[in-house]
């Protein structure tokens, strides 16, 4: 694998980081809060039931057993990656084209 072309102040920066001259600035309040929201977002408290096609589930199940997880982990982090905004519709979000020229 080849090195990334690093700019000059990208060079520095490296340079300074290898050298241990940055220091975190993480309190243990700030800690205990990142915590704190990294443990409610993978809290799992709900229950959805939802009727899906065959044909989506047995894709949903193939796809998990490719990625090597249980099926209802990869749908619900599907559904979290689109509530927050991480994964997109980009077919809805398209601007409907007009097919034919109108005359006006």
């Amino acid at each position: 694998m080849s090195k990334p072309k690093l700019n000059k102040e990208e060079k520095e920066i490296l340079k300074d980081f290898e050298a241990g001259e940055f220091e975190s600035v993480l309190t243990t309040r700030r800690k205990k809060r990142i915590q704190a929201i990294a443990k409610e977002t993978f809290k799992k408290d709900k229950r959805i039931n939802i009727r899906i096609s065959s044909r989506d589930l047995r894709s949903l199940q193939r796809r998990a057993l490719e990625e090597g997880i249980p099926y209802q982990t990869l749908v619900s982090s599907v559904l979290h990656k689109y509530v927050s905004g991480g994964l997109r519709d980009i077919v809805a979000n398209k601007q409907i084209q007009p097919t034919q020229k109108t005359r006006g």
